[in-house]
């Protein structure tokens, strides 16, 4: 760990190791940081020379701290082998668990030390194709030129992987319409929306001011696959009511069932958001009387509660839609 980062938590948990009266060792309660930062060293350098110029300790100190974190621990972690210590699988396994901590620790550091206020580490997004190339762009291209210390991965996925992504912490925060029930996933709303109906500019019912669900009665139709949450919804309203549609084609974005509107092979209901505004010329959209909800929402891991990065990129994208 360099030295910046250590400046900021030295000491922060140290046990004392002497009482106040008399000299006399305590028993002691835990181990002290740089006890452990002597293992991480250990464990990278193998000798106590370099440990100790890496941490800015003599051998000696270097030998002290590591006996005494052997013996509160209470077993033996390094091997003596050639001049060299050689760690046993009881230090790797010490070393694996502080590799987030030290981590963590490091990024805390960095950021004080940077005094720009702005993040670093990784931040990890994700959302459907529509959402990732419709509206996040110049959100994110904002966010990461506010943030050049913060590497942002941008990944666009399908709502299901997207949510089991999500659920295994594989990203901070994704952005889907998919209707989510999942225990380790957190979702926030953004933006609730009812379905549109859009229609070729040329449609006999372009000239309606409102489409009713009997209007689309053997109308050719552009339906989302059924991967999506909506269609469920929707297949339901008209088997419900009666309504036979003539379904020309399942395609998987909202996007690509627009353009499909625009050639003229049917009439598709879709989530406005974020594309309404988008769609050009040869498509008309008008309401549609029958509600078919849409809640568009931000999901992070449940594990754990969302990185400084995430939650203020959260307030971006709510930001963009005030």
């Amino acid at each position: 760990m360099n030295f910046k980062a250590k400046k900021i938590y030295k000491n922060c948990i140290e046990m004392p190791g002497k009482s106040s009266s008399g000299g006399q060792e305590q028993r002691r309660a835990g181990f002290t940081l740089r006890e452990l930062e002597v293992l991480r060293a250990l464990v990278e350098t193998g000798k106590t020379t370099v440990a100790g110029q890496r941490l800015g300790l003599s051998q000696p100190a270097v030998s002290r701290a590591l006996a005494e974190l052997e013996a509160t621990l209470g077993r033996q972690l390094f091997d003596r082998a050639g001049g060299r210590l050689v760690p046993n699988s009881e230090a790797l396994a010490v070393n694996d668990e502080l590799g987030p901590i030290f981590s963590a620790l490091t990024r805390i550091a960095n950021r004080s030390v940077a005094g720009t206020g702005s993040h670093v580490g990784t931040l990890r997004i994700a959302a459907p194709p529509t959402i990732a190339h419709r509206f996040l762009p110049p959100i994110v291209a904002a966010f990461t030129n506010a943030n050049p210390q913060l590497e942002v991965v941008f990944e666009v996925l399908s709502g299901d992987v997207l949510v089991t992504n999500i659920a295994e912490d594989r990203h901070d925060v994704g952005l889907t319409d998919t209707a989510v029930s999942h225990d380790s996933v957190r979702s926030d709303l953004l933006i609730a929306t009812d379905a549109i109906c859009a229609l070729p500019s040329r449609h006999p019912l372009a000239k309606r001011e409102t489409i009713r669900l009997h209007d689309l009665e053997g109308q050719a139709f552009v339906a989302l696959t059924r991967r999506h949450s909506g269609r469920t919804l929707t297949d339901r309203l008209f088997d419900k009511a009666g309504v036979r549609r003539r379904i020309v084609i399942e395609t998987a974005t909202a996007v690509s069932a627009a353009e499909f509107v625009r050639e003229g092979l049917g009439v598709a209901l879709l989530n406005p958001f974020p594309i309404v505004h988008q769609l050009g010329n040869g498509i008309v959209v008008r309401p549609f009387a029958t509600a078919i909800p849409y809640r568009t929402c931000f999901l992070t891991p449940a594990s754990r509660p969302p990185s400084l990065a995430a939650a203020d990129f959260i307030a971006a994208v709510r930001k963009r839609l005030s």
